[in-house]
């Protein structure tokens, strides 16, 4: 196995592809990065650092991961002065935060102070609402990540410690410089550690094009995002552990993963708040922003993650609403019966799934997308037609093959798996 900043070196370089090292993965393990500092590639990555009072971890990991994680940090940094002393939660998302339980239960054990835990101070209200909404991030992280029967938590290891724009931490004589940044969440901390020139991002850069615009979740923040990015590129760190994927190392090549990130999001946020000032529609606003393609070819940039399309979109929805400017949507006809009219003016829901095959044959890009409207709305019309099932499922894998990025990919393999349970 390569060691990980071999690793993360040739992926920079370009002589490895990222899409076989996807960044959203777990394995690896613990790789010491610099004196006293090591690094965790499970699925969400985990930093950790030595100090004369304790080790500092920023995030922890997902609770199907924390007992591994443990026994790494544990065997690299054994004995009572490795204690956790504190653990910085970069966001509330899931796998970044279920690690602490295993060591707060060895401090029981062993009588060692318990752990502190910081955060942002909106993250209470975001496990508040993952509460809420159980039921719903369940369905939709089945979809996503194409896990049926995925569970999703009601509990939670709340922060004992708050904060809302900055916090500086001296834990031993170690510094840890907490940033509050609207990003790919609104509680998201990026950590500076001055004394090791190290920048810990959580997932504001994830070695992929930025997770901005994910279908299935809440709001995202592109512009925010930039500026904290650009913000980070400023303090010339020399070393940048990331919330997913490999470190990156290196003053300059810091700074231009940095800065070209921040440059994606801004040409994305600035074509789409033209055209929404000009008053152009969602649709047309979707298909009129140029993705810049010289930074999605950065190796660090790919969309194999998220797609850049879908920030268009949450762009518009946090600057715009829901509303897309198409008047017929704003009090819609229920899907099934539009669908059930189309299908009767084409002469049958068959006709327009024959339609949707030919579309498949063709193959362009533009005939995909039309494929996938049509044998949608013939799956609508005739929800019980083995032959209509049979080319929804046909359409929705060739659309998931085209796809790069795992948000559209779920989604298209999710429908294409609904209606195989169609076809005998």
């Amino acid at each position: 196995m390569d060691d990980i900043l071999e690793l993360a070196d040739r992926l920079w370089r370009g002589e490895a592809d990222i899409s076989g090292h996807h960044p959203v993965t777990s394995g690896r393990g613990l790789t010491e990065v610099a004196d006293g500092v090591a690094y965790v590639a499970s699925f969400a990555r985990v930093s950790a650092f030595k100090t004369p009072d304790g080790l500092v971890l920023v995030d922890t990991g997902h609770a199907l991961a924390a007992a591994g994680i443990h026994a790494a940090i544990r065997e690299w940094a054994p004995g009572a002065g490795a204690y956790l002393n504190t653990a910085i939660f970069s966001h509330g998302h899931i796998d970044h935060v279920f690690g602490v339980g295993v060591f707060e239960e060895e401090a029981a054990t062993q009588r060692w102070l318990a752990p502190t835990v910081i955060a942002h101070e909106a993250m209470p209200a975001r496990f508040d609402r993952y509460k809420l909404t159980a039921g719903y991030n369940a369905v939709i992280n089945q979809r996503q990540f194409g896990i049926e029967g995925l569970t999703w938590p009601t509990e939670y290891r709340y922060p004992d410690r708050t904060y809302r724009d900055a916090a500086a931490l001296d834990i031993g004589d170690v510094r840890f410089e907490l940033h509050h940044a609207r990003g790919e969440t609104d509680d998201h901390t990026w950590t500076y550690v001055p004394d090791h020139e190290i920048i810990c991002t959580g997932d504001l850069f994830i070695w992929a094009s930025p997770n901005a615009g994910n279908p299935q979740k809440v709001q995202r923040y592109p512009i925010e995002w930039a500026s904290a990015l650009r913000q980070m590129s400023a303090l010339g760190a020399r070393m940048l552990l990331p919330g997913h994927g490999y470190p990156v190392v290196g003053y300059e090549r810091v700074r231009e993963a940095l800065t070209t990130t921040a440059e994606l999001l801004e040409s994305i946020s600035g074509q789409t708040l033209e055209l929404m000032n000009a008053g152009a529609r969602l649709n047309e606003v979707i298909h009129s922003v140029v993705m810049p393609a010289e930074l999605l070819e950065r190796p660090w940039l790919r969309p194999v993650y998220d797609d850049p399309e879908f920030i268009v979109r949450n762009l518009w929805r946090q600057y715009g609403g829901w509303y897309d400017g198409d008047p017929a949507s704003l009090k819609p006809a229920p899907e099934r019966e539009l669908a059930t009219e189309l299908a009767d003016l084409a002469g049958g829901a068959s006709h327009l799934a024959a339609r949707a095959e030919v579309l498949l044959s063709a193959g362009s890009p533009g005939d995909l997308r039309l494929a996938g409207h049509l044998a949608e709305l013939a799956a609508l019309a005739a929800p019980d037609d083995v032959g209509v099932h049979r080319v929804r499922a046909e359409v929705f894998a060739a659309r998931s093959s085209a796809e790069t990025s795992t948000m559209a990919k779920g989604i298209f393999d999710w429908a294409a798996r609904e209606s195989r349970r169609h076809v005998p």
